[in-house]
């Protein structure tokens, strides 16, 4: 029985992948480092401390990545996070969940200190019980650190819950956890990107057309 849904926020519940790979783009130019939207665009959905290495080989906790990755926040949180909007009927299906007596947890590589932000973008922040952020692990998605914090935070067993993400980062941060995905294609990856997951659906208004057979319903 699944008594827990871990629940990735952007491009699963809201639709901000593309604001996140331009924020890095520019703030990456603001330090003198060209890296192209097509490349960073693949990379969303795991940590900047992961992402900002790839794609400069300058870590994120020294003083230049820290400064990149300030101004990358600061970009994303006045330029693009205004204008986001959640993906349809995203609140419909976490109150479908709870209607089946699954609590609902967040386990995002974004920081703590968008957390609050996107949750009430994606107008849902009244509807989980508990968040866990890339602040809250040692290792960002693909590594199940946050996965495994949310679990704890939740008190069930990794066959208990079931995460929900976009990203191929989501699934094997949470395959490497013991716990099963169901995937969404909205956040920009194909099924075929997203093969390993129990179940993959277009967006939350597909999953919700299509709960009675999904792995969430009881």
């Amino acid at each position: 029985m699944i008594r827990a849904a871990l629940l990735d926020i952007d491009g699963t519940l809201i639709d901000s992948n593309n604001a996140h790979a331009q924020s890095w783009v520019e703030a990456l130019e603001m330090h003198g480092i060209f890296v192209p939207f097509s490349q960073i665009r693949p990379l969303i959905g795991m940590g900047g401390d992961r992402l900002l290495p790839m794609v400069s080989q300058i870590e994120e906790d020294s003083p230049e990545g820290k400064a990149i990755s300030n101004d990358r926040k600061k970009i994303f949180r006045e330029k693009y996070l205004p204008n986001l909007t959640p993906f349809p009927e995203v609140r419909e299906l976490l109150l479908r969940i709870r209607d089946e007596g699954v609590r609902l947890f967040v386990a995002t590589s974004s920081g703590e200190d968008l957390l609050k932000d996107l949750l009430e973008k994606a107008e849902v922040a009244d509807l989980v019980e508990g968040s866990t952020t890339k602040d809250d692990a040692e290792n960002s998605k693909p590594a199940p650190d946050i996965v495994e914090a949310a679990l704890g935070m939740s008190g069930v067993k990794p066959e208990e819950a079931v995460m929900i993400g976009d990203t191929p980062y989501d699934l094997e941060a949470a395959s490497r956890a013991g716990v099963r995905c169901v995937a969404f294609e909205c956040g920009g990856w194909s099924q075929k990107d997203l093969e390993g997951a129990a179940a993959v659906y277009k967006d939350a208004s597909d999953l919700l057309r299509n709960f009675p057979t999904s792995p969430l319903k009881h």
